[in-house]
């Protein structure tokens, strides 16, 4: 671990431990728009505003084309917004841009590099464009992220995962307190994914790094961020956590002996059913085992019920519906 590359942060230990009195805010992005062309052709952005405090991992998702990808150019200084503005540490991108940069790091689009020159000198050279980065600093980073036994290779020898790797080591140098990253585990194999995970957690839990990742795999999504934004044709649908959508309903899977005995009297004591999947739907106002004492009473033998947990794709999905019109 480069333990000395960070100084820990009392302020994101306060914001972990969710003293919300204490949350400080490390990025805003305040009532963004932007529009690409002419005529009626929709906004890329519409009137975003959302905040990311210190020492979260945040996500941003959305479908292709929902204005992710032109949110973190924004938030860069790579996209001018039309409206709004952006800020990192308090300090406003479009105003401010290398002041704001100075503590930012980023992997935006697909990273790139001298494919001619070995890992080592690229770093050398990406660098040297921030005023350059001591040898020291360089080898802890090279080791944290495990390319120590090939960083002296070209790059075009490298695979994907080593790239992202690089490219990862890139980020971090400038020694950041917000990391912006744009799909980062994209083209990753299950192991990579995992390994990169890991880095995330290690960022923010030993060094206080906030993380805005935009990504499309709501799996990765939900075992990494704390809170998320999603996006939908440029607007913002929802902001919250993982599973934060309030809901009249839980789920339960039922293994019965008759389905059709067990759905009759679901629907007469106010629930519904999904019989495809084998879920009923129980209002979270009351016990379910109000529902099972009448299932036994009617003669149906329940052989097991289990809670389905919320997960982000029902949350995701249950957005998108909304926003469609209930499709």
């Amino acid at each position: 671990m480069p333990t000395g590359m960070w100084r820990r942060s009392c302020n994101f230990r306060l914001a972990a431990d969710g003293l919300g009195d204490y949350l400080i805010e490390m990025l805003t992005v305040s009532h963004v728009s932007k529009r690409f062309g002419r005529g009626d052709k929709p906004a890329a952005l519409d009137d975003l505003s959302f905040t990311v405090n210190k020492g979260e991992i945040f996500g941003l998702l959305g479908h292709n084309g929902a204005g992710k990808s032109t949110a973190l150019g924004i938030m860069l200084g790579m996209v001018y917004p039309d409206e709004g503005e952006v800020s990192i540490g308090g300090v406003s991108v479009q105003k401010q841009r290398e002041r704001a940069m100075r503590k930012t790091g980023a992997i935006f689009e697909a990273p790139n590099f001298y494919d001619y020159l070995s890992g080592w000198r690229n770093l050398q050279v990406l660098t040297a464009f921030s005023g350059g980065v001591a040898k020291r600093e360089m080898e802890e980073m090279v080791e944290w992220v495990g390319l120590e036994d090939r960083i002296q290779d070209k790059v075009n020898t490298y695979s994907h995962g080593m790239r992202q790797r690089l490219a990862l080591a890139q980020a971090l140098l400038p020694r950041p307190e917000m990391l912006l990253l744009d799909e980062p585990t994209d083209g990753l194999d299950p192991d990579g994914i995992v390994e990169f995970r890991k880095h995330l957690f290690a960022l923010r839990n030993d060094f206080g790094v906030t993380i805005l990742l935009n990504s499309h795999l709501l799996s990765e999504v939900e075992k990494t961020c704390d809170r998320i934004v999603i996006l939908r044709k440029g607007h913002k649908v929802y902001e919250g956590n993982c599973r934060g959508l309030e809901q009249e309903r839980d789920n339960y899977h039922f293994e019965v002996d008759s389905w059709q005995a067990l759905a009759g009297v679901v629907e007469k004591c106010g629930g519904r059913t999904r019989k495809d999947e084998r879920i009923v739907e129980w209002s979270c106002e009351e016990d379910i085992a109000i529902l099972v004492s009448a299932l036994v009473e009617a003669g149906v033998k329940v052989r097991q019920v289990t809670k389905l947990e919320a997960s982000l794709e029902d949350l995701y999905m249950k957005v998108r519906g909304e926003k469609e019109g209930g499709t």
